[in-house]
């Protein structure tokens, strides 16, 4: 469990950072809180990945001892298939608790800080993403900016020996002419009628013409301001899920019960996942233990979208709280029950067989 666990983590993980880091590297986040947003994503990925983790160990750590004859041994020496669950429900306890904090506590908790920091940064201009050392394009690359050095001062953030590349991107603007702009200073302001967020510069000297032609025009100015574009928003989650879970008990809101369903059924979800796998992992030794991870896969996947699927009905008013998703829960739960009596395996539960 911890193997594919940390797999699957990884490939989660950097998949999302490499998004983030994309919208660092466009001006949309400041490149000093991607680990931050991680680190409060982490409890979504573990959601996802820790049954799924438990569900593929089980069936990869009893189909090699199927495979290599163990069970075969331990079957013989009076190791019941009801006694072979019971311990593994009893390893599972520890999953289910630990499942526990994530989903009503952890979860929500990390939903609501990156809320947070992305409200945070609708909030930036564009002089608070610029990073020292770097050109980044901004205005969907029809602006690229560099600053040799940033400080801190008391009015604000400043920017020193500043470079700013302005081209057109067609339409209207398609008449006027690409601009560079070298200032000694450039620092954010803010139109205090309009909103309006420009960044004004300081000691300016513009040069203005199209490449390669030979009327160019220089200006020298003691300050400039180019305005800036709005601030970017952020698609934000369904306000239920940042909640807490003690906001969500007894509440009168379909889409708050819901989520709370949705968070137990998270819980619920391991035990019966357990009993699933415990039969699905019985493999015959000329078929190796690998032979049942495709079916098992797809079968955790109509669950885990099952569940889905419905809690999205019930937020929408389209599926009563009081069925929820308690329904398939019990579903699975009695395909767990008749796999434990048709051998562990799909045809056999498919023709109604039993072992």
């Amino acid at each position: 469990m911890a193997a594919v666990t940390l797999v699957l983590l990884v490939v989660a993980l950097t998949s999302r950072f490499i998004q983030y880091l994309g919208d660092a590297v466009a001006g949309q986040l400041a490149s000093d809180i991607l680990l931050l947003l991680m680190l409060y994503r982490l409890p979504d990925f573990l959601l996802v990945i820790l049954p799924l983790a438990l569900f593929l160990g089980i069936i990869l750590a009893y189909g090699r001892m199927y495979a290599d004859n163990e069970m075969v041994i331990l079957f013989g020496g009076g190791l019941s298939q009801r006694r072979l669950l019971a311990l593994t429900l009893g390893s599972a306890t520890i999953v289910i608790l630990l499942m526990g904090v994530i989903s009503l506590v952890l979860a929500p908790w990390g939903v609501r800080n990156s809320e947070q920091l992305k409200l945070n940064q609708q909030e930036l201009t564009e002089i608070d993403l610029i990073v020292a050392g770097q050109f980044q394009r901004f205005g969907d690359g029809t602006r690229v900016t560099y600053a040799e050095q940033i400080e801190n001062t008391p009015a604000g953030r400043q920017l020193s020996n500043v470079f700013v590349a302005v081209s057109n991107s067609g339409g209207a603007e398609a008449a006027q002419e690409p601009r560079i702009v070298l200032a000694e200073t450039a620092r954010p302001q803010i139109d205090a009628a309009t909103g309006a967020r420009f960044m004004r510069l300081e000691n300016v000297l513009q040069y203005e013409g199209r490449p390669g032609a030979a009327n160019f025009r220089i200006g020298q100015f003691d300050s400039q301001s180019i305005l800036l574009p709005e601030p970017t928003e952020f698609e934000t989650v369904l306000e239920e899920s940042m909640l807490p879970t003690s906001s969500l008990l007894g509440s009168n809101s379909i889409a708050e019960q819901a989520e709370l369903q949705w968070r137990i059924s998270i819980i619920v979800l391991i035990p019966v996942i357990t009993l699933i796998a415990v039969p699905m992992s019985r493999v015959d030794p000329r078929q190796g233990r690998y032979s049942k991870l495709i079916p098992a896969a797809l079968l955790y996947a109509s669950y885990f979208v099952a569940l889905q699927f419905c809690r999205d009905l019930i937020a929408e008013g389209e599926l009563s709280p009081v069925i929820g998703l308690w329904w398939i829960h019990g579903l699975f739960l009695l395909i767990g029950f008749l796999l434990h009596r048709s051998g562990g395996t799909l045809r056999g539960l498919l023709h109604g067989g039993v072992r």
